[in-house]
């Protein structure tokens, strides 16, 4: 039995012998050639593993806390919970599923601007003390719902500000209101978070951030409050480059400004850094369109090169399915072309990818250079961890493609080493031989 199944059990695909993802894939696309052509999605739970790793090695000090909503994959928390990583949750979907697989309470964030009453109420009533607060509104719900509740105070940055057309987050100046009103209301307020966007380019961006942050814990500790948890945010894109480049700007920002002698905990958000490279889409071509330069459509069978069409190619997955991601500004890169539909030398083609709604919205990928494809063919996207695997939160279970979710021997006995195992950890996932 393999792939996808049914909560409360996860059959992981064990890869051994030299078996790729590459050959799980052409299998896959094997069997669906023979059936419905269905989309479907290959998971590595190694590239997961190996990007904790990778983590733990380059910023050892910094807990990492994952933002549920980058891809809620039962596996993915299941695997994350085990490896010891935190999670921020924005709704009551998020938070049951994470406490449905056993992470303590004292783990999980909620996060959101603007959390409804009942949320603030669950929160409570499940012992998630751990809350984020932007505005004084939202700080007297708090105060209401859940006395109990440790606030993170969320502080906008320069370059959050630049990038989005919303600020979130409080400014510097009304930081020392929102203390004030907090100890008038006798809520606890035992942090600061902010966010500097993984597109930022300006190393003074965390510059900024860090010491905005500092002077925030120094109002704190003049007004009672004892602070001890700094969550830098999420700017991190999930390369290795990207990562050593923004330790090499932080850790010595946090040496300064927060030493380890403060007892200071700090903590990151690294979503997309996680699942990026876990999770690999296959879809089939069922439709396509011929377009000349001309803006005269043709719908001949046979082209010649010197023709020059721009072919325009639907896809059995858009938008409003694996690639929803691409509906909030995730850039979704060209696919590659399964080896089955390839021939060598061929000529490439100015494309366009397309879901099946034939919504003007759901445009995949607006240009790509492409050979000259066929109705039933299959295009393999990579890097899809981040852009619409979303689970149950998002999407109901028949519309999502099947995942069959895989690791490679070496990956599972680097899993055993940190400690990791099915019986005492993961209790919700089965280990069974690929291709039985």
């Amino acid at each position: 039995m393999k792939g996808f199944v049914d909560a409360p059990n996860y059959f992981i695909e064990l890869l051994e012998g030299g078996t790729t993802l590459d050959n799980v894939i052409d299998n896959h696309v094997y069997e669906q050639n023979l059936a419905e052509k269905n989309a479907f999605v290959v998971a590595d739970l190694g590239a997961l593993m190996r990007q904790h790793v990778l983590w733990k090695t380059t910023m050892p000090l910094v807990r990492p806390f994952y933002p549920v909503s980058c891809n809620s994959s039962p596996v993915v928390i299941e695997v994350l919970s085990a490896l010891g990583v935190g999670f921020v949750c924005a709704n009551k979907a998020e938070t049951t599923l994470v406490l449905n697989h056993d992470v303590p309470p004292e783990n999980i964030i909620l996060s959101g601007v603007c959390k409804q009453l009942s949320l603030i109420k669950h929160a409570a009533k499940t012992g998630i003390n751990y809350l984020v607060c932007e505005n004084e509104t939202e700080l007297r719900k708090i105060a209401r719902a859940h006395p109990e509740a440790k606030l993170l105070l969320q502080v906008s940055t320069d370059a959050q500000v630049e990038e989005a057309s919303v600020t979130i987050g409080c400014s510097l100046k009304s930081c020392r209101h929102l203390l004030e009103m907090a100890k008038e209301l006798s809520v606890n307020v035992v942090g600061v978070t902010f966010q500097v966007p993984a597109s930022c380019r300006d190393p003074q961006a965390y510059t900024h951030a860090l010491s905005d942050a500092r002077c925030i814990f120094d109002m704190a500790k003049e007004l009672g409050f004892d602070m001890k948890i700094l969550d830098i945010g999420g700017g991190f894109s999930g390369s290795e480059f990207q990562l050593k480049q923004v330790n090499s700007i932080v850790r010595p920002l946090l040496e300064a400004y927060f030493p380890s002698a403060s007892g200071v905990s700090v903590i990151a958000e690294p979503g997309n850094f996680f699942v990026f490279s876990s999770f690999t889409l296959a879809v089939n071509l069922i439709g396509k369109k011929a377009v000349y330069r001309d803006l005269h459509s043709s719908t001949h069978d046979e082209l010649t090169q010197n023709d020059a069409p721009e072919f325009v190619y639907y896809m059995n997955d858009g938008v409003y399915g694996s690639f929803m991601g691409k509906l909030f500004g995730n850039v979704i890169t060209t696919p590659s072309v399964h080896k089955l539909s390839l021939t060598l030398d061929e000529p490439v083609f100015s494309s366009s990818l397309w879901g099946p709604s034939c919504d003007p919205l759901d445009q995949v990928v607006e240009h790509c250079l492409l050979p000259e494809l066929a109705v039933g063919d299959w295009l393999i996207f990579s890097n899809m961890g981040a852009s619409g695997q979303e689970g149950p939160a998002t999407l109901s279970d028949t519309d999502q493609p099947p995942v069959y979710y895989t690791i490679s021997t070496d990956d599972w006995f680097e899993m055993q080493e940190a400690g990791i195992s099915l019986d005492d950890t993961m209790k919700n996932l089965s280990l069974v031989q690929y291709g039985l």
